[in-house]
């Protein structure tokens, strides 16, 4: 019997990273909403693995979904 990944991820994991459609379930925004946050400092950002592949750090998106109204981007 095949089950779907929402079936399979009830939580986000602490530590890897996740895709958008992994973590839109957990997500208080729309992915756009989301792109404008990113641009504004406001959450984590994407990290582009290849051409086709980006994917967010979790241990950033938890720090984010703990708290999304006073999450800064730490900058590098």
């Amino acid at each position: 019997m095949a089950h779907s990944t929402a079936e399979l991820s009830k939580t986000l994991p602490v530590d890897g990273m996740s895709r958008w459609k992994q973590i839109e379930p957990f997500s208080p925004v729309s992915r756009e909403k989301y792109r404008q946050l990113v641009n504004a400092g406001k959450a984590p950002p994407a990290h582009r693995l290849s051409e086709r592949c980006t994917a967010y750090q979790n241990r950033e998106l938890h720090r984010f979904f703990a708290d999304p109204v006073n999450y800064t981007a730490e900058t590098k």
